[in-house]
């Protein structure tokens, strides 16, 4: 009997929300009703999410991609001959050649897309527990310098040196240790955590593993947003799936190591995407922010020494362990070191995850990437770094997308989401808007964020309604200031960030001839 013909289709949520598993099922009919001998494989996404659910052919050539591919087109693509790869008008050629992929680095995103997300076995076989192999071989304080000297630093928006982190709970004495995930994706334009779980999930967990052994912890949390059910399913299993064959529990591998982990469901809340407030939630409790000190590498969850990471930061360390410090520190610039998925959202015509190494800038992305605007009209701004982030106008978009370049002019590069918006964008609603989210957001711990921001929104309505125009701007900058230095987490912090740009580089959208005051720097 001849091999079956692999067919891939994504089980990623974006590819479900626009027909995924219909059209998996239709294959599968199609295919059945003709008689062709097909083997359909759910995989997590490429990442070119406009193209969803894009489906891909294995030929001898290699995977050639067909989409957006719909139920009601799959009898016309197996008519044409797509089982050998051939034309069709939604067929894309080969897919490590589609320009969009071939420009990319990946490396965190290695497997993303390539293989079945619970299949061990394609995990292990393009190199997954790689990582984890070497590090049972080292001595703690080894792998936590091997950490250090990648240069590796939080994925999750604060960029501090991961490495210092691990060196912090591994040097404070205590029974009990912890590895926390932070996995509460919240910031709009961001998908990089959720793609990677759903589409790689061992390697997470082979990160956590690593971590584990790197400061004597032998448990682990994943704290998930309820939003995403898929992720939360696959983890579940690859979970099950890792501990059934010893890949964690009481035996690591067979080295007499211990470390597990279990996921744990958010209920919604923004600020539970903050650490210290992510730990009380873990811990039963409201989700309210910590002051510190203490910091979580000290007293975390439960009390105990905790290492509390982003999904990025934690998923990036298989391959600092498997290739060397070296190998991951030359992707980069400057203290930015190695890759950073980018998320391509807004007004842009081809959406998607790109991950490149530090010193690209946004122009390269938006235009040699994202295709322009959805809509065709001119871009005018760039949200980067999620709804704390800053709104780039066009002359800042050259500006090396590095943590201390951004940093410079008053941005953030946060968790790498970019939001796109057309000429037809009002940035004064959008600053409103930024205040409005804060004040919706608020844990309600500290005065300038929980009263700073419905104050923000009543001084920017007054602007935008010409009321008492100069006196409200010189107002609204004094209540930034305060929500800068005076907030206990980034929440009240940054939210300053997205409403001083907008007035700085976006006078006219508050009525406003000449450009006011320059942001200010946190």
């Amino acid at each position: 009997m001849t091999q079956a013909i692999k067919i891939f289709v994504p089980i990623d949520a974006a590819a479900l929300a626009v027909g995924a598993d219909e059209t998996a099922l239709a294959i599968s009919q199609e295919a059945s009703r003709r008689g062709a001998n097909v083997q359909v494989v759910r995989n997590g996404s490429r990442g070119m999410l406009w193209l969803e659910p894009m489906v891909e052919i294995q030929t001898p050539k290699g995977r050639v991609a067909y989409g957006p591919v719909q139920a009601e087109d799959v009898a016309g693509l197996f008519e044409a001959g797509w089982l050998e790869g051939s034309k069709h008008s939604l067929c894309h050629g080969l897919t490590e050649e589609i320009p969009y992929l071939a420009k990319q680095q990946r490396l965190t995103f290695a497997r993303v897309g390539i293989t079945d997300p619970l299949s061990l076995g394609d995990y292990q076989s393009l190199g997954g527990f790689e990582g984890l192999k070497k590090a049972l071989t080292l001595a703690p304080e080894a792998i936590v310098e091997e950490v250090i000297q990648s240069g590796l630093r939080g994925r999750g928006g604060a960029a501090f040196p991961t490495g210092i982190k691990w060196k912090t709970v591994l040097g404070t004495p205590a029974e009990q240790k912890y590895i926390v995930c932070n996995a509460d994706e919240g910031d709009s334009g961001t998908f990089s955590d959720r793609m990677l779980m759903e589409g790689d999930p061992y390697v997470l967990i082979e990160g956590m593993t690593i971590a584990g052994l790197a400061v004597g912890a032998n448990y682990g949390y994943i704290y998930v947003r309820s939003e995403y059910p898929q992720a939360i399913a696959v983890l579940n299993s690859a979970i099950e799936n890792a501990r059934s064959v010893g890949w964690l529990g009481h035996d690591i591998g067979g080295s007499g190591r211990a470390f597990d982990l279990e996921v744990r469901v958010g209920a919604g809340a923004y600020i539970c995407g903050e650490e210290t407030s992510l730990l009380e939630s873990l811990e039963g409790k409201r989700g309210q922010v910590r002051a510190k000190p203490p910091l979580p590498a000290i007293a975390g969850l439960f009390g105990k020494p905790t290492v509390i990471n982003n999904v990025i930061s934690l998923a990036s360390v298989p391959t600092i362990l498997a290739k060397g410090a070296a190998f991951y520190r030359d992707y980069g610039m400057g203290r930015s070191k190695g890759t950073l998925p980018f998320q391509l959202a807004g007004n842009i015509k081809h959406g998607g995850l790109v991950e490149m190494a530090f010193g690209l800038t946004l122009r390269e992305l938006l235009y040699d990437f994202g295709g322009g605007s959805a809509t065709g009209k001119p871009l005018r701004a760039v949200q980067v770094g999620g709804p704390l982030g800053a709104y780039l106008p066009e002359s800042q978009w050259d500006v090396p997308l590095d943590y201390e370049a951004y940093i410079g002019i008053s941005a953030m590069l946060g968790h790498g989401g970019l939001v796109a918006f057309d000429d037809s964008v009002d940035m004064a609603k959008m600053a409103q808007y930024a205040m409005e989210f804060c004040a919706v957001e608020s844990c309600g711990k500290c005065t300038p964020c929980r009263i700073g921001s419905v104050r923000g929104v009543e001084v920017i309505e007054k602007i935008r309604n010409g009321q008492q125009r100069d006196q409200q701007v010189e107002l609204l900058h004094d209540l930034c200031d305060t929500m800068l230095g005076g907030s206990l987490c980034a929440l009240g912090g940054m939210t300053p960030y997205p409403v001083l740009s907008a007035l700085e580089h976006f006078p006219e959208d508050f009525g406003l001839e000449k450009t006011p005051q320059p942001a200010a720097h946190a």
